[in-house]
């Protein structure tokens, strides 16, 4: 079995994703399908009657939060949205409409009981916030607005108090800015922030940042990681820079022979199902590396 096969012979999520992406094919049936089969039928299925899921925003109802496990839990209601739309759920589809209006009615934020959508004080939750509201046709404009003017002067964003800019927030609030036009040179000077770095190496001494940088991992979260970092400039549309030519290298480098990547890590914490096992060849990361190298080699 070849590559692409091996990638069509997967959940629906998967599949409709590869068929757009890679083939250019007719996708809408396998997208119309991921509603009531696989992983986001299964993702639906599990939110509270209220529509959250765990009973809360960012973390479960009722979190301890002195718990010193490892990680984060992964089940509340913004890590379960962003997946629906890695996923590809169609923001228009009954359960879509249904899930993301309770979300909005009844959803508030740990901190000082925010609305959902007008999310909080964290650059990191506001940019996924904004991301997956732009998605699903929510009015985040106000939001967009505060995370345009919390810019840091390097060119990025930073949920701690520093005056310097995160590899992880920046790429979290870029996500979500990339679907407004009209904060386009914010985002142009959050992009200059991860090019001059290469996208992984400290600008001072040109060492890597964090080696977990460079392991791929699926689902993200709010977690950086070059392959996520690549996949937004695929997005944004641009012409492929040349500083990013090293992170493409690193990325051919973890292809196996067979023609596929492995599932480096998974982010530790409670999940509500497994999509991949760490070690093991996975289908998300292969879609995702191949979507870069053809945008790569095209441009």
């Amino acid at each position: 079995m070849n590559v692409i096969d091996w990638l069509l012979d997967s959940d629906p999520a998967l599949r409709w994703q590869v068929k757009r992406d890679l083939l250019a094919t007719d996708a809408a049936p396998d997208r119309a399908e991921i509603e009531h089969a696989g992983w986001s039928a299964r993702l639906l299925s599990l939110a509270d009657e209220n529509g959250l899921w765990a009973g809360g925003a960012c973390f479960p109802g009722g979190w301890d939060f002195t718990d010193e496990s490892p990680g984060q839990p992964w089940t509340a209601t913004m890590h379960t949205l962003q997946t629906l739309q890695i996923l590809g759920l169609d923001p228009s589809c009954p359960s879509a409409r249904r899930a993301i209006c309770l979300v909005a009615a009844n959803g508030r934020w740990e901190y000082d009981n925010l609305p959902y959508f007008g999310g909080e004080v964290e650059p990191c939750i506001n940019g996924r916030t904004i991301e997956t509201g732009a998605y699903f046709g929510m009015n985040v404009n106000p939001l967009v607005a505060r995370l345009v003017s919390e810019q840091l002067p390097d060119g990025g964003w930073n949920c701690e108090e520093s005056p310097h800019a995160s590899f992880d927030t920046t790429l979290c609030v870029l996500d979500g800015l990339l679907a407004f036009p009209a904060a386009a040179e914010t985002r142009r000077r959050g992009e200059e922030y991860l090019l001059s770095r290469g996208l992984f190496r400290r600008r001072r001494d040109g060492a890597v940042i964090k080696p977990e940088y460079l392991d791929f991992a699926f689902p993200y979260y709010w977690h950086y990681d070059v392959l996520r970092a690549l996949d937004y400039f695929r997005r944004a549309g641009a012409p492929p820079d040349p500083r990013l030519n090293e992170a493409v290298e690193v990325v051919r480098s973890k292809r196996r022979p067979e023609g596929w990547w492995l599932l480096d890590r998974v982010h530790p914490g409670q999940v509500w199902f497994d999509f991949e096992q760490p070690g093991q060849p996975s289908r998300w990361n292969t879609l995702r590396a191949l979507r870069i190298l053809q945008w790569w080699e095209k441009g």
